[in-house]
C-alpha cells in the first residue's frame, strides 16, 4: 500500500485514488508530473522575463516596484493561474472543449485561439533572430564589435574602436564647426545598433515598404519551425521529454552569466540602480498598472496554453500545488534575470563613464542591441554571446511549444473522432507550415514594424477581456458553488477560502481596473456637435480645426526619443 501511494504521488495523483483509474488513454497524459511542471515553467518563463521585467522594475521605482508586483501576483496572478489549470484538468479538454461548461461563451475559447495564433506567428520570428545571432557569434570576433564593416556609417562610434570619440582621440573641432560637431555627437550610433538595423534587418523607411525578404532570417525561421515541429511530433509524449533540457538549461546559463556579471567592475552600480527603491512611485497608478500587466502577461493567463497543458494531467493531480510552484518560480526568475541584465549593463556604463540609464533598454533593443554590445567588452566575447543567445532560444522555444500545442489540441478536441486523433501529427505539421508561411512577411525589411505592431496589440487588452469573461462566466453563470464542488471532486478538497474570494470578487475587480473598462470613453455621446448638450456639453472632443492639440490615441505607445548605449539619440517605441 505504501508503494502504491508513493507511485500515485509521483504521478501527481491524490493518494486515495488508484493510479490506473486516473489515466485518459484516449487523449494521453504526461509521462509524470515533473514533465507538466517543467512544461508550464517553460511556458510561463519566456523572453519577457529577461527583456521586459528588469526594465519595468528600474523605470517604476526599482525595489519599490517589487511591492505592487508581488501584491498583484498574490491577488490576481496565482488565483487566475489556478483557475485555468483546474478548468482544463477537470474537463481534460483544450481551450475550445472546456466551454461545454457554458456553450454560449465558446467564443472566449476562439478568442484564446486567435491570441495564441498571433503570438505564435511573431514569437517564432523573434526566436529565428536569436538563431541568427547565435550562428553569427561563431566567429573569433563578434561582427557588431567594431565600426569597420561595410554596412557601418560615418556616424558609427564603437566602444572598442581606437579612433572613436568615446576614447577622446577625435581631433578637437574648430569654434566655427562647433554646431556641426555637436550634431555629429548626437547622431552617432553604436556598431551593434547599425548591425541590427542595417545588416540583420536592412530596415526599410516605412511599414508599407516591405522591400525584400531577408533570406538569412527566412532560413532561420524555417529552422525554428522545424525544431518546434520535431519536439511536438508526438504531442506531449515528445515535448515532455524535451523540456527536461529546454526548461532547465536557461537557469544554468543565467547562473553562469550572473557569476560573470557580478565579478565585473561597475556591476554593483548597475544592481543598485535596479534595486534602489523610490517609494514615492508607489503612489502612481501607472506603476500598479505595469505590475498587474507584467504579472498577467508573464504567467500566460488567457492565452489558452495553461488550459491545454493542464488537460493532459491526470484527473486527480494536485493542480493547486502546481499553480503556486509555477507562479512563484516564474516571478523569481524575473527578479533573478534583473540581476543578470543590470550587472552587465552596470559594467558597460562604468566602462563608458555614463549613467546606467543611458545604456538601459528593453525588448529587442535590449536583446539585440544593448546586451550584445556589452558582451563585446568581455574577454572571450563570442563564448558569452553564444551562451546568451542560446538561452534566448530555449526560453522562446519553451513558450512556442505550448502555443503550437494549444492550437493543435483545440482542433483535435473540436473534431473529436478517432481518425483525427490518429492523424494528430499531420495536424501539427499543417499548423507549423501555416505558421511558417504567415511569418514570412515578418522576415522582410519592414517585418520588425509588423512584429512590434502585433506584439503591442495582439495580446494586450484582449487578454483582459478574455480573462474577465472567463472568470465571470465560471463564477456567476456556471455557478461558484458548482465549480467549488467540481474542484473538491477532483482534488479531494475545495479551493481555499482566499481563492474563492479572489475568483468571485478581487481578481475581476483588478482586471476591470487595469483598463478602466467600467468607465465610458471620453468621446461617448451623440455624434453630431449640435446634439451635444446638457451633460455632454463638456465632453466635446477637440478637433484640429479648433486649433487645439490632439493627443495620440495611445500616448504610452507613441514614439519617443531615447538615448542609446553610447549616447546616440534615436526614436524607439516606448514599450518595446
Amino acid at each position: 500500500m505504501v508503494g502504491k501511494g508513493a507511485k500515485a504521488m509521483l504521478n501527481g495523483a491524490v493518494p486515495s485514488e488508484a493510479t490506473k483509474k486516473d489515466q485518459n488513454l484516449k487523449r494521453g497524459n504526461w509521462g509524470n508530473q515533473i514533465e507538466f511542471v517543467l512544461t508550464s515553467v517553460g511556458y510561463a518563463v519566456g523572453l519577457g522575463n529577461v527583456w521586459r521585467f528588469p526594465y519595468l522594475c528600474y523605470r517604476n521605482g526599482g525595489g519599490a516596484f517589487m511591492f505592487p508586483y508581488f501584491i498583484m501576483l498574490i491577488f490576481c496572478g496565482i488565483p487566475l493561474f489556478f483557475m485555468e489549470l483546474s478548468f482544463g484538468q477537470f474537463a481534460s479538454q483544450g481551450c475550445l472543449g472546456v466551454w461545454r461548461i457554458s456553450p454560449m461563451f465558446k467564443g472566449v475559447g476562439y478568442g484564446m485561439m486567435v491570441v495564441s495564433t498571433y503570438i505564435g506567428i511573431y514569437y517564432n520570428v523573434v526566436i529565428c533572430i536569436a538563431f541568427y545571432y547565435f550562428f553569427s557569434s561563431m566567429t573569433p570576433v563578434l561582427p557588431w564589435a567594431y565600426c569597420s564593416n561595410p554596412w557601418n556609417t560615418p556616424d558609427c562610434a564603437g566602444v572598442l574602436d581606437a579612433s572613436n570619440i568615446t576614447n577622446g582621440s577625435r581631433p578637437p573641432a574648430l569654434p566655427g564647426n562647433l554646431s556641426h560637431a555637436l550634431n555629429h555627437t548626437l547622431q552617432r550610433t553604436s556598431p551593434s545598433e547599425e548591425y541590427w538595423r542595417l545588416y540583420v534587418l536592412k530596415l526599410s523607411d516605412d511599414i508599407g515598404n516591405f522591400g525584400e525578404v531577408r533570406l538569412p532570417l527566412l532560413g532561420c525561421l524555417g529552422v525554428s519551425w522545424v525544431v518546434v515541429f520535431l519536439c511536438l511530433i508526438r504531442g506531449v509524449k515528445s515535448s515532455g521529454k524535451v523540456v527536461y533540457f529546454t526548461a532547465t538549461f536557461p537557469y544554468v546559463v543565467l547562473t553562469i552569466l550572473f557569476i560573470r556579471g557580478v565579478t565585473l567592475e561597475g556591476a554593483l552600480t548597475g544592481i543598485m540602480y535596479y534595486l534602489t527603491p523610490q517609494w514615492d512611485k508607489i503612489l502612481e497608478a501607472k506603476v500598479w498598472g505595469d505590475a498587474a500587466s507584467q504579472i498577467f502577461y508573464s504567467l500566460g493567463c488567457a492565452w489558452g496554453g495553461l488550459i491545454t497543458m493542464a488537460s493532459y494531467n491526470k484527473f486527480h493531480n494536485n493542480c493547486y500545488r502546481d499553480s503556486v510552484i509555477i507562479s512563484i518560480t516564474n516571478c523569481a526568475t524575473s527578479v533573478y534575470a534583473g540581476f543578470v541584465i543590470f550587472s552587465i549593463l552596470g559594467f558597460m556604463a562604468n566602462h563608458l563613464g555614463v549613467d546606467v540609464s543611458r545604456v538601459a533598454d528593453h525588448g529587442p533593443g535590449l536583446a539585440f542591441v544593448a546586451y550584445p554590445e556589452a558582451l563585446t567588452l568581455l574577454p572571450i566575447s563570442p563564448l558569452w554571446s553564444l551562451l546568451f543567445f542560446f538561452m534566448l532560444i530555449l526560453l522562446g522555444l519553451g513558450t512556442q511549444f505550448c502555443l503550437l500545442e494549444t492550437l493543435v489540441t483545440a482542433i483535435v478536441d473540436e473534431v473529436g473522432n478517432e481518425w483525427i486523433l490518429q492523424k494528430k501529427t499531420y495536424v501539427t505539421l499543417g499548423v507549423a507550415v501555416a505558421g511558417f508561411l504567415l511569418g514570412i512577411p515578418l522576415t522582410s525589411q519592414a517585418g520588425i514594424y509588423w512584429l512590434l505592431l502585433m506584439d503591442n496589440y495582439a495580446a494586450s487588452f484582449s487578454l483582459v477581456v478574455i480573462s474577465c469573461i472567463m472568470c465571470m462566466s465560471i463564477m456567476y453563470i456556471y455557478g461558484h458553488h458548482n465549480y467549488f464542488q467540481d474542484i473538491q471532486m477532483m482534488l479531494g478538497f475545495p479551493p481555499p477560502l482566499f481563492f474563492q474570494i479572489c475568483w468571485r470578487f478581487v481578481s475581476p475587480a483588478i482586471i476591470f481596473r487595469l483598463k478602466n473598462a467600467t468607465k465610458p470613453s471620453r468621446d461617448w455621446g451623440p455624434a453630431l456637435l449640435e446634439h451635444r448638450t446638457g451633460r455632454y456639453a463638456c465632453t466635446i472632443p477637440p478637433s484640429p480645426e479648433d486649433g487645439l492639440e490632439v493627443q495620440p490615441l495611445h500616448p504610452d505607445k507613441a514614439q519617443i526619443p531615447t538615448v542609446g548605449s553610447n549616447g546616440s539619440s534615436r526614436l524607439q517605441d516606448s514599450r518595446i
